[in-house]
């Protein structure tokens, strides 16, 4: 770990911990690296949902009834 890094306490799941670390022995990596790893993947795809969300502000709503119209009359469903 680097010097900048900053500690916090987690409590885990006892499976969840008993994975993560048969995990870290198979990977060779350390439980820190294995969780640091997956929290910044759930943040990116939470970025990612975001700027979605962001771009598609301006489109028009549809309502579901309209949307199951459209759907029909493509044949869709």
């Amino acid at each position: 770990m680097s010097e900048v890094s900053k500690r916090a306490t987690i409590y885990f799941d006892p499976q969840i911990h008993a994975a993560l670390r048969l995990k870290s022995a198979h990977s060779h990596r350390s439980v820190s690296e294995i969780v640091n790893e997956a929290v910044r993947v759930a943040l990116a795809e939470d970025h990612e949902d975001l700027t979605s969300f962001e771009e598609r502000i301006s489109e028009p709503t549809i309502s579901y009834e309209a949307l199951l119209d459209e759907l029909k009359l493509h044949g869709k469903i």
